[in-house]
């Protein structure tokens, strides 16, 4: 085998252990504009199509009374709610832990939030042609509406995502990290997301984990020397290259991916933090563990480097077309269950950053598919729907208030997209669109207005309402 040939072969298990996709993927990202001062953004998928109208629900006495009267056996007693004071709304029991979060301005509800290409009326949604840009493409498909919300766009073949793009055009140090697995989201057009596992795992080249045993040690010092020496072929000169800074970026972040909660080089103020959610050593849930290693990379800021990260986490299992309560508790059940996961994970992240002092430079946010139907199916569950709730969190939040416009609970009323009875199931039309949604986030991480319209090519179409004012 010659030279050539074994660079290629050795490459190719190197390069799929860091998350490179295409021939594109290999070109070396720009460089970072390095700033004195530090922001993350961090989104959390919430997969499946979470059930806002259970997550953040009316209290006053006129639309409690509508949202029991529909959702009936799934309807959360109004005594049970977590009650936001200030407002008019209280948070599923199940979200509890993110109660001080509320009391002290760093959470805020973003209400009715979805896919537009423009702002959007129901007579205009009626009347539309399917082919017109004003209908997003593949409406209430999972697999279609999280490439729209990760994409902040109403096309379902748009490859690259909003976090992906921002990371590119801000020319940030690292591109997007997911410790969720590959998403849209972190894609843009010459960079793959930067994939890492959990804590307690090993993060490096796959078949080079021990070091400690000659042969493998060998077998990366002779890789290193391959990848070592430019190259005349411009496309394998940029492949070596890459190579290269795989190798850099697994020996600078090895040891710190590895760490766990009861490891003596654990950072004590996380472990203290995650401290409801740690048994045996170990962070016990997945959105837990995935929430305490992003805590881990922006406490280790200066292994990780870079003023700016953005961040990907995701939780799974949302689809609750059946039996989303149980014993016809609706406190209890599948969709509860999830959002105490959630809740609980939110709340020792958020206390992690004020412990380490990061809280007023780290915002984290969720995401999710689409919203489900106001109208229960006959499975005790919902189904799929469009515009939906969702959180804000952080010391940099405009806390203890609500944005957006929460939607008229009326079965086939201005915001449901259903006009004759057999299609009334509130399915709310967004009036709060993704890209205005992800501009708030993008602006205060440090976007200007030529680089939100940039990232966010449907922004424009929102006039002066660009941004939401949560942050």
């Amino acid at each position: 085998m010659n030279r050539r040939r074994w660079l290629q072969c050795a490459g190719s298990t190197l390069a799929s252990a860091f998350g490179v996709t295409s021939l594109t993927s290999l070109m070396i990202a720009p460089s970072a504009a390095q700033t004195a001062d530090y922001r993350a953004l961090v989104c959390v998928f919430l997969y499946g199509g979470n059930d806002g109208m259970n997550t953040i629900v009316p209290l006053d006495t006129t639309r409690y009374n509508q949202y029991a009267g529909v959702r009936g056996a799934l309807a959360l007693p109004q005594s049970a709610l977590l009650r936001l004071s200030g407002t008019d709304y209280g948070l599923h029991p199940a979200l509890s832990a993110l109660a001080d979060a509320w009391n002290e301005g760093a959470l805020a509800p973003v209400f009715n939030v979805g896919p537009l290409y423009r702002p959007l009326t129901k007579s205009e949604y009626r009347s539309a042609p399917a082919s017109s840009p004003l209908i997003p493409d593949n409406l209430f498909s999972h697999s279609d509406q999280q490439v729209l919300w990760e994409s902040a766009t109403t096309h379902a073949h748009t490859r690259t995502g909003w976090g992906g793009r921002a990371a590119a055009v801000l020319g940030t140090t690292n591109p997007v990290i997911s410790v969720g697995g590959n998403s849209r989201f972190g894609l843009s057009e010459l960079q793959a997301p930067l994939v890492l596992p959990g804590p307690g795992a090993t993060f490096g080249i796959e078949g080079l984990g021990d070091l400690s045993w000659a042969p493998i040690a060998a077998r990366k010092t002779a890789l290193e020397a391959l990848y070592a020496d430019g190259h005349q072929n411009k496309l394998l000169d940029a492949y070596a290259r890459q190579q290269r800074d795989a190798f850099a970026t697994a020996n600078r972040l090895g040891a710190l991916v590895k760490t766990q909660p009861g490891d003596v080089n654990a950072p004590a103020a996380l472990t203290q933090a995650f401290a409801p959610l740690i048994a045996d050593g170990k962070v016990s849930t997945g959105i837990g563990q995935q929430l305490y290693q992003i805590a881990k990379l922006i406490h280790g800021n200066a292994t990780v480097q870079g003023s700016r990260q953005i961040f990907f986490a995701q939780l799974g299992g949302f689809d609750t077309h059946g039996n989303q309560v149980s014993s016809g508790n609706p406190q209890q059940g599948q969709h509860a269950a999830l959002l105490q996961q959630l809740g609980d994970a939110l709340a020792c992240f958020h206390n992690a950053m004020k412990a380490i002092g990061r809280a007023d430079q780290v915002t984290l946010f969720t995401q999710s598919d689409f919203g489900r139907t106001f109208k229960p199916n006959n499975s005790t569950g919902t189904d799929h729907a469009w515009g939906n709730r969702h959180l804000v969190l952080g010391g940099a939040v405009k806390g203890r208030t609500t944005y957006g416009t929460y939607p008229t609970l009326v079965l086939g009323g201005p915001d449901d997209v259903g006009l004759h009875e057999w299609e009334q199931h509130g399915r709310w039309i967004p009036t709060t669109s993704v890209d205005q949604y992800a501009a708030t986030l993008l602006r205060w991480f440090g976007a200007s207005d030529a680089q939100l319209d940039a990232i966010l090519p449907n922004l424009v179409n929102f006039g002066s309402q660009r941004v939401l004012g949560f942050l």
